[in-house]
């Protein structure tokens, strides 16, 4: 393997109508992630090529990893047009058999974030100053996962900017132990 050379030193540029989806990828995205990876790829770029297999039969370039980031060029205009319709591209040279083992490598390696590494985040955004519809609109979250990672961090001063009171005659009740139980029982499934 003296030679060898990854495939991701030779990107190059691709017109979006010469790539096609293969017929084999089980990943789905949600439309709120989907969102949020239109929102990164115009306000980072495209900073990872889609990896395909070209067809040379046809001159077609068959997507085996990156069908989203391919769908969002092919979906939204003002990123097709600010990059001429050209889609960045590496191409393998597998058979079928490998190319799907690839695609499924390639999803499963990922992986998850993590709770406790998003709460932490969310406590850093949140103490640098970034309002809540900044993290949302930025880290492509909704109002209640926010809070919730919020909750689980535990910092008192996440919650500054949110009005709260005391009244001297609070009493403890039966609706109050309920709702405490319900965020405790919230909170232990998430972490």
């Amino acid at each position: 393997m003296e030679n060898y050379k990854s495939p991701v030193y030779n990107v190059f540029a691709v017109p979006i109508e010469k790539v096609v989806a293969n017929a084999y990828n089980p990943n789905t995205v949600a439309p709120p992630e989907m969102k949020l990876l239109e929102l990164s790829i115009w306000e980072d770029g495209y900073t990872m090529p889609c990896v395909c297999y070209y067809l040379k039969e046809s001159d077609i370039y068959e997507i085996v990893d990156g069908y989203h980031r391919y769908m969002v060029m092919k979906t939204s205009e003002r990123i097709r047009e600010r990059e001429r319709g050209l889609l960045p591209v590496v191409v393998i040279d597998k058979d079928i058999s490998d190319r799907m083992a690839s695609t499924i490598r390639h999803n499963r390696a990922r992986g998850m974030h993590s709770v406790e590494l998003m709460s932490n985040i969310v406590a850093e955004l949140s103490h640098a100053g970034m309002s809540d519809a900044w993290i949302m609109r930025n880290i492509g979250m909704d109002k209640d996962e926010l809070l919730r990672l919020k909750q689980i961090s535990g910092l008192a001063e996440l919650f500054a900017d949110k009005g709260f009171s005391m009244s001297e005659d609070w009493k403890e009740d039966d609706d109050d132990i309920g709702l405490l139980r319900g965020l405790s029982n919230d909170v232990a499934r998430l972490t």
